[in-house]
């Protein structure tokens, strides 16, 4: 199966321009494409895995990824899918959240000789002079058709800022300077972004002719991606600092039946043969297919070695038996005890695995907590120190857990 074929079996692809020009590209390993990243934070997130695997197929099948990297439109800020105003940030944050992005992109992507490049699209938009934008590049653009957008349709009502509103504009003049200058034929992005790309695409066309336009191809990933990036606590990251290997892994162990083949199709690199071997599973086969998603998932962000050691901790955690040392770990003081001993609540508190000793006291008694295994419901329970020797497995719920030790 060439690689044109495989993103569509795989789920990836949701609109397409010039489909023929597009597969000709593609499977020949002739694309220099590239794929947006604001620097919004300081690690990546799961959000932008399906971007960074689809990145790497495209590259092991001969062709070259740009990872242009947001130094200018990280200073406006993107209103797709937003409800508010993005808070703004300085130069300063913008370039330490870039120099994350570059390390975490490297696990993924070959950025050898010849073979990927990274970009900073502040070497060329906070040096613009607005003037010679306004005639060189505004003057292509209708505000009318701005107006029909997707991304800027949601935000009228509530509001939206003329510094947004110039967003579409700055990412439309991204891909005319990366065609200029490095010969980039291809856009990749999320279905939020199809406006603006297109907006990239015809900018290109008015600019440098319909020569220019005829290999000016923009694809779209499925919406699958942008959903991946949240949870009810927030992001998953990629930074190890922020989101353990662990953690990660029970990310992607805890996804739901509906959603565990899809994910293996979006984002590992097993064979599509192999998967389609799955599609039948039901029951225990359905768990199995997670922890093959969560392995290889973790391996691919964290190595094989931090992989292996999640996988084994979960097996501690659910299975009995395995290695619990790579579990997430909290540490009590001596402090914290009182005449040898500390309660229930203050463990549950002092460990994160609650926000207050209300919440602590309705989960003990709800039946929701347990130590090693055993129900707790007790608000008293006491614990002396003898009990954290091996550590103290304490659970709140199904998914929250912690290995409770005394520094």
């Amino acid at each position: 199966m060439k690689i044109y074929d495989e993103l569509i079996a795989r789920g990836l692809i949701a609109q397409v321009t010039d489909e023929g020009e597009i597969r000709d590209l593609v499977d020949n390993g002739k694309a220099t494409f590239y794929i947006g990243f604001d620097p919004t934070a300081d690690s990546l997130h799961v959000g932008h895995f399906m971007a960074l695997c689809l990145m790497k197929r495209l590259q092991m099948a001969g062709n070259r990824p740009i990872a242009l990297l947001g130094g200018g439109t990280g200073m406006i800020g993107d209103p797709s899918g937003r409800t508010d105003m993005r808070q703004m940030m300085t130069k300063e944050t913008i370039q330490h959240n870039i120099d994350c992005f570059k390390t975490q992109m490297s696990r993924f992507i070959d950025f050898g000789e010849g073979k990927a490049m990274m970009v900073n699209n502040g070497d060329w938009l906070l040096d613009l002079n607005y003037i010679e934008l306004l005639r060189e590049v505004g003057a292509h653009f209708s505000v009318n058709r701005m107006l029909t957008a997707e991304c800027y349709k949601q935000r009228m009502e509530r509001g939206l800022s003329f510094l947004e509103f110039n967003y579409m504009i700055m990412q439309a003049y991204d891909f005319y300077m990366l065609y200029q200058k490095y010969g980039c034929n291809m856009q990749f992005g999320g279905d939020d972004q199809w406006s603006n790309m297109l907006a990239g695409t015809e900018l290109i066309r008015r600019k440098l002719g319909e020569d220019a336009y005829a290999m000016t191809i923009t694809l779209l990933l499925n919406s699958e991606g942008k959903k991946m990036g949240k949870t009810q606590k927030g992001a998953v990251w990629l930074d190890p600092a922020k989101t353990s290997p662990f953690e990660f892994y029970q990310y992607w162990r805890n996804v739901s039946d509906a959603d565990v083949l899809k994910c293996i199709r979006l984002l590992t690199f097993l064979p599509m043969e192999q998967i389609d071997e799955m599609k039948d599973w039901e029951g225990s086969q359905l768990n199995k297919a997670k922890e093959i998603l969560a392995f290889e998932l973790t391996k691919l962000v964290h190595g094989e070695e931090e992989a292996g050691k999640a996988e084994e901790s979960a097996k501690a955690l659910f299975a009995g038996g395995g290695d619990t040392s790579n579990m997430p770990t909290y540490e009590l003081s001596e402090e914290d005890f009182r005449d040898d001993a500390i309660d229930i609540l203050t463990i549950l508190t002092k460990s994160g695995l609650v926000a207050s000793r209300n919440e602590a006291r309705r989960a003990v008694e709800q039946g929701g907590v347990s130590v090693n295994d055993e129900k707790c419901g007790d608000i008293k329970a006491l614990f002396t120190k003898d009990a954290f020797s091996d550590g103290l497995l304490v659970r709140r719920g199904k998914k929250n857990y912690k290995k409770i030790v005394i520094k």
